[in-house]
């Protein structure tokens, strides 16, 4: 993945808020945040950051018109991780030698993400091939897509995600024997890429039975099943993005309802690890503990309970850099896929770092949105209707983000 994440984690185009202390008193546990004396310490914020924006230039936005700010505090949310086992190959990310990149046995549910870059100088491939050590393992693919290679990564990430949240559910089977290993896509073997290029794919897939599911790159003329018998497993980067993770699903909902009237402006952070943590599997080729830095491959399902007249908008700000995705929605019994961003190729360029009055503020559950945060619009929908998304974090993009609630006027 983009490994800009790392270094660029916390960067946000907000303005500045007051510290700690300075007529404000707040406790912290466990997400939550209780605000004393929020009068005053809104106004003494709106001063402060109406100082800054006023000597400060910054990119423009077309959200809200110049001038405007609104403040928003945290929404408190909680979390359960539920589903299947995600297999993760991702390390090494740029790929110098052919060879078996990850490798596990599943069974049940699973879903397989590979983001793997071609760092040779001659076309490969790469493949998830299926084996088993049961007489007959019938693998269902429910869902999933892959980009074309290319060397346009933030392109390839993004019509990635576009594949698979717009992918119907799928019912395709594959029959896996002893004397028979398969692709789990035949296409995979057609798919060539040039010498630069990075291959993106997400598949979610069920299997009645144990399979051994390996992640390979290998010649472009060489056969994949041949060649799995005498690869070795590769080494890891160091960054390590590679291992196994139970419960390959993450729910995000709140026992609190929010009611955009009374409630206004609210965020709440993805893939920041403070809020929302990191994943923690085994990287099954040696044993070793491993982290999943920016929970890539989780799919997390948005459900926020709504309620009152007035309509709900909902906006994505991507808060570590460069970043280009999707999202799909449903409500009312109708699903929708939103691009985030819808009008450019990617958003999140214009973001610029945070002072560390920002940080600590964010840390303590204040944030301005005005008109110079960057936003992709993911619809306004009806209060009184339940509403829910599906997200997960692109490859190629970087996090952490926001989602962000608010009155539709």
């Amino acid at each position: 993945m983009n490994k800009g994440m790392f270094q660029k984690m916390a960067a946000l185009t907000l303005a500045l808020v007051c510290t700690a202390g300075q007529a404000l008193a707040a406790q912290h546990g466990e997400g939550t945040t209780i605000m004393r004396e929020r009068g005053t310490a809104q106004a003494n914020i709106r001063d402060r950051v109406a100082s800054i924006l006023g000597s400060t230039e910054l990119p423009r936005n077309r959200i809200f018109s110049p001038g405007t700010s609104r403040l928003m505090h945290r929404w408190d949310v909680e979390s359960y991780d539920t589903g299947g086992t995600l297999l993760f190959s991702d390390s090494p990310e740029y790929v110098k030698e052919v060879g078996i990149l990850y490798r596990d046995t599943v069974t049940g549910d699973a879903r397989v993400l590979y983001y793997h870059l071609n760092d040779t100088a001659q076309p490969k491939k790469v493949a998830v091939v299926l084996e088993t050590e049961a007489d007959l393992a019938t693998v269902t693919v429910t869902r999933g897509a892959a980009a074309a290679p290319s060397s346009d990564y933030l392109h390839v990430g993004k019509t990635t995600q576009i594949g698979y949240f717009d992918t119907r559910e799928m019912n395709e089977h594959i029959y896996v024997t002893k004397e028979r290993p398969r692709l789990l896509v035949p296409a995979m073997n057609e798919t060539v890429l040039a010498p630069g290029q990075l291959v993106y794919g997400v598949y979610d897939f069920h299997a009645n039975a144990p399979v051994r599911v390996s992640v390979i790159m290998y010649g472009a003329d060489v056969d994949p099943f041949a060649f799995l018998r005498i690869a070795r497993v590769l080494p890891r980067d160091e960054i390590a993005l590679r291992g196994t993770f139970r419960g390959m699903n993450r729910v995000i909902t709140s026992q609190k309802t929010y009611r955009p009237t009374m409630d206004g402006a609210v965020y709440f952070p993805i893939g920041d690890n403070v809020h929302d943590v990191y994943r923690r599997g085994i990287d099954a080729t040696d044993g070793s503990p491993v982290v999943n830095y920016g929970n890539y491959g989780i799919l997390y399902q948005i459900n926020i309970p709504t309620a009152g007249r007035e309509n709900t908008r909902y906006l994505l700000s991507p808060l570590g850099g460069v970043y280009a995705g999707a999202v799909r929605a449903e409500s009312g019994g109708k699903r929708a896929l939103v691009q985030t961003p819808a009008t450019r190729a990617y958003f999140g360029d214009q973001t610029l770092p945070e002072t560390e009055q920002v940080a600590q503020a964010r840390e303590e559950g204040l944030l301005f949105l005005t008109q110079y945060t960057e936003l992709a619009d993911l619809g306004t929908y009806t209060s009184a209707q339940p509403v829910s998304f599906e997200y997960s974090p692109p490859g190629a993009s970087n996090l952490p983000v926001n989602i962000i609630l608010m009155p539709e006027k």
